[in-house]
């Protein structure tokens, strides 16, 4: 799907909603799940309304002792270790779901980092554009098999208003000769996994996988640990005293608030037959107008079917020469 499906369809939830309200008389039992970054922020609260619900969730980590401690007590969750930007671990971690061979119904690319200092990871990749896309997008791939063995899975892309910062730097993606700038390059990641996620849709829908993306809204988590506190208030995140204005409390959710439009998009009933759309409000996001504000609503170039396949292709052959 492009641009012109980006209409909100009416999911009967709403930007507060939470992902146990989401979930409320959904029965997940003999599903089995992947949430990347499971075990902190939203990824945490992803996890438990997925196992609340009866899912089998399979947590990938970088850091599997921390992941055991925070996923301590809640049912049906295992761990193992992954490290999105390092594309050995990546093919290991897949190649090993892969091998245990169970369907794969619902699988999460949840976790990211942003706004990090300049960073490379594997052949010299910006870390931005390698960990949030290009790790996720090579785990994806790798899991096709188990994807389509379920005959109905839905592969969810975490994205974020962060995408209306900039399209995709087609001729520097990694900032190799321009000047490196940490939101353009989160900004950019962002926009990536919206691309992804409406290109895997349209290559695999005839599998019966289909692919969303989402933007979670605006939550304090660990993804902000690279941002100081006087850079949060510049950005009016917060006062200068350390609290948090109403207005901004009036538009942040919470953790749990904020995972409810990726279980919406992972199980809800009215996307079935639907797919490769840009989800926020835990309903399918509106195509941006000048009416806009630039906290809201999908960009045309976060939605563009031609990019999408532009993006791919660039990026298969990157993970081709990592």
């Amino acid at each position: 799907m492009a641009a012109a499906d980006q209409k909100p369809i009416g999911s009967g939830f709403h930007a507060k909603s939470t992902a146990a309200e989401v979930l409320a008389g959904t029965d997940l039992i003999g599903k089995n799940a992947i949430v990347t970054g499971g075990y902190s922020g939203i990824g945490l609260e992803t996890t438990k309304a997925l196992s609340a619900a009866g899912a089998r969730v399979l947590v990938p980590a970088r850091r599997v002792d921390v992941a055991e401690k925070a996923l301590e007590g809640v049912e049906g969750v295992s761990v193992a270790h992954l490290d999105l930007a390092d594309i050995a671990s990546v093919r290991s971690f897949a190649s090993n779901v892969v091998a245990d061979g169970a369907p794969l119904h619902i699988l999460i690319n949840n976790a990211g980092i942003m706004a990090c200092p300049e960073t490379r990871v594997g052949p010299g990749w910006e870390a931005q554009f390698g960990v949030n896309h290009l790790g996720h997008m090579a785990m994806t791939l790798d899991l096709l098999p188990v994807l389509r063995k379920a005959s109905g899975a839905r592969v969810v892309a975490l994205s974020s208003t962060a995408h209306i910062i900039t399209d995709i730097f087609w001729d520097d993606p990694h900032f190799e000769t321009t000047p490196y700038d940490k939101w353009k390059a989160y900004g950019q990641s962002k926009t990536a996994d919206a691309l992804f996620a409406l290109s895997l849709d349209g290559r695999e829908a005839e599998n019966g996988i289909r692919a969303f993306s989402v933007h979670p809204g605006g939550i304090f988590t660990d993804l902000q640990r690279h941002l100081p506190d006087e850079e949060m208030v510049a950005l009016g995140w917060k006062n200068e005293d350390g609290t948090v204005p109403d207005r901004v409390k009036a538009m942040f959710k919470t953790p749990e608030q904020g995972a409810s439009t990726t279980v919406w998009a992972a199980t809800s009933p009215k996307l079935d037959g639907m797919g490769g759309v840009y989800c926020e409000n835990c309903d399918v996001a509106q195509l941006a107008d000048e009416n806009s504000q630039r906290w809201e609503h999908v960009r045309t170039w976060a939605c563009d079917e031609a990019g999408a396949d532009r993006l791919w292709g660039m990026s298969e052959k990157m993970l081709a020469e990592a």
